[in-house]
């Protein structure tokens, strides 16, 4: 086994924490809602339609004013090191073709650790009447990069029961990531990260090769509770959150597994992990439900 390569250490930029970007304006058409839908092989016949949105496409209208603040934050020549490490969506509203959103992204703090570092990203997406339709929170994971300290704050906490394997789920969905599918997604979702999309430029990374979108998996999963316990609803949802733990791969067979954590309050909260055979790869799952 080699030693492991120490971190290079970078400075952040501290400044760069806390201010708001510039408002990103974006208009949803049933056109693009049925194109992700499609892009994540998602099989319910309202997005499919272009009728309403799927949860995961709430970061299609954001992914501009997303990355605005970690260039404010985090040096550019680090970029290619960058791969998601949690997300977490709280919806106010499901998003409907028609709506004008605008959305705005700030950076409110990041950690370093040993051998990698994140910065937390809140995003908001309103309508143009200045409702919100959904908060984001974007964990960024910056492998092999050591910031040298941590600031400000973090995401929201959220379940982390490692008791609830030892009951079997209450639904288990069978997925597969077809070959092509990072080259449907990356359009779909205005992601045009070339690790996504480049075998040569993954490798320079140090990447096995390209490594599909890690919303992408998020989507899948997200389709994946709505069927088996929203009864395919995505007005229901009103929080989605998970822990990117592994890499995933074009051709890879997945299994996304469910369990009831509890109800009150007319929110019922399930707990749910994807797997790759014996690997985890996204862990923390997190979904409540409107009754």
């Amino acid at each position: 086994m080699t030693a492991q390569t120490s971190a290079r250490v970078v400075e952040f930029d501290d400044a760069g924490l806390g201010t708001w970007c510039d408002e990103v304006t974006f208009d949803v058409t049933p056109e693009r809602i049925a194109e992700y839908a499609a892009a994540t092989n998602d099989p319910i016949a309202a997005h499919l339609a272009g009728g309403v949105a799927s949860p995961v496409f709430a970061i299609v209208p954001v992914f501009e004013a997303m990355l605005m603040p970690v260039i404010e934050v985090a040096p550019t020549d680090i970029f290619g090191r960058v791969v998601h490490g949690e997300y977490d969506f709280h919806f106010h509203r499901a998003i409907r073709p028609g709506d004008r959103l605008v959305s705005r992204a700030k950076a409110i703090g990041y950690t370093s650790r040993p051998t990698a570092t994140t910065i937390t990203i809140l995003i908001e997406c309103r309508d143009d009447a200045g409702e919100l339709v959904n908060e984001q929170y974007l964990t960024a994971f910056f492998r092999g990069i050591d910031a040298g300290a941590s600031v400000g704050a973090i995401v929201p906490a959220r379940i982390s029961d490692e008791t609830l394997r030892s009951a079997d789920p209450v639904a288990t969905v069978a997925q597969h990531v077809d070959l092509d599918q990072t080259f449907r997604y990356a359009p779909a979702a205005g992601d045009p990260v070339p690790l996504h999309l480049d075998e040569q430029i993954a490798r320079d990374a140090g990447l096995p090769g390209i490594i599909a979108h890690g919303l992408c998996t998020m989507a899948f999963a997200s389709w994946a509770v709505l069927t088996e316990v929203a009864g395919s609803d995505a007005h229901r949802l009103a929080r989605f959150a998970v822990r990117f733990a592994a890499m995933v791969f074009p051709g890879d067979d997945l299994q996304t597994r469910i369990w009831k954590v509890g109800s009150g309050d007319g929110i019922t909260t399930y707990a749910f992990e994807t797997v790759r055979g014996a690997d985890l790869v996204l862990s923390d799952g997190l979904a409540e439900i409107a009754d």
